[in-house]
């Protein structure tokens, strides 16, 4: 079970961490949005701060994420980044593909708060 964790994690932490870096550098191409995501990455645009903020803390949570002294912390940092990103996509996109896979990576990160819930107690006295 200890492999199959570590695995997990180390995927999920990759993910985060390419999509932190395409922020910043750009590398995938992006598909055509609608117009309705359109308005809003307008607006985020407007907020010159926020996507190097979001990149920055994608990067530095995958790489907490990956490494089991640190996958608590990195469960937390990641945790406001995948809301937003639950919420986009079940709100606005509606894409089953990326419906399915937010999902799963939302599972995989309660599922590590849930598990590192010892860590958090002294945080909650």
């Amino acid at each position: 079970m200890k492999i199959i964790k570590f695995i997990i994690s180390l995927l999920f932490g990759l993910m985060f961490i390419n999509a932190g870096l395409n922020k910043f550098l750009n590398y995938m191409p992006m598909p055509k949005p609608t117009p309705e995501q359109m308005k809003i990455f307008e607006a985020f645009n407007q907020l010159h701060w926020l996507m190097p903020l979001v990149g920055a803390v994608e990067v530095i949570g995958g790489l907490l994420f990956i490494f089991p002294k640190t996958r608590a912390l990195g469960s937390i940092v990641i945790l406001p980044v995948m809301a937003g990103i639950i919420l986009h996509v079940f709100t606005i996109d509606k894409s089953p593909m990326n419906m399915s896979i937010a999902g799963i990576l939302f599972l995989i990160n309660l599922w590590m708060i849930f598990d590192n819930k010892e860590k958090y107690k002294a945080l909650l006295k």
